[in-house]
């Protein structure tokens, strides 16, 4: 596995490469990142989405993923977050219906806490009953941010 460093309006992201595709995305600089010397094309590709992502050019990840971990409902939870549009939320609640599981709002957030490749697979259009904006790895914040650069990024092509 190798990591690279982003930056980005959230602050730095740690992504992560195996010879599989992204397997990872941390929030912050973890100590094995290096700056963006990208010497293979799955960690080239995920910087180059990420940033068209944050400049609102971008509103579906392409990159290869890879996620070999997990428990069958966790990554059943992350696959189902991908179908989420960009621009839109879904409650727990929903995601746990989706699977079949219509009391399991509280293991969809244990799911969603244990994504490991935020953003990417997006986590962040995961709110709480009635929209309440609750829980995110990365913080409110930062989950609030990529929900607005959603929002504009919705209005503004709407209104183009």
């Amino acid at each position: 596995m190798r990591w690279t460093l982003v930056d980005s309006p959230i602050g730095e992201l740690s992504v992560a490469a195996d010879g599989a595709g992204v397997c990872g995305v941390r929030f912050g600089a973890i100590e094995s990142a290096a700056a963006p010397e990208l010497p293979d094309e799955p960690l080239r590709a995920a910087v180059a989405e990420l940033r068209a992502y944050f400049a609102g050019e971008l509103t579906a990840f392409t990159v290869p993923l890879s996620v070999p971990r997990g428990s069958d409902f966790e990554r059943a939870v992350w696959r189902e977050m991908t179908t989420v549009p960009y621009g839109e939320t879904r409650t727990y609640g929903d995601v746990a219906k989706a699977l079949g599981e219509p009391g399991a709002a509280r293991a969809v957030g244990v799911a969603c806490n244990r994504n490991p490749i935020p953003v990417i697979v997006p986590c962040h259009r995961i709110v709480g009953a009635g929209g309440k904006l609750v829980g995110f790895g990365g913080g409110l914040p930062r989950k609030r941010h990529l929900l607005e650069l959603e929002a504009r990024v919705v209005f503004a092509r709407s209104w183009a």
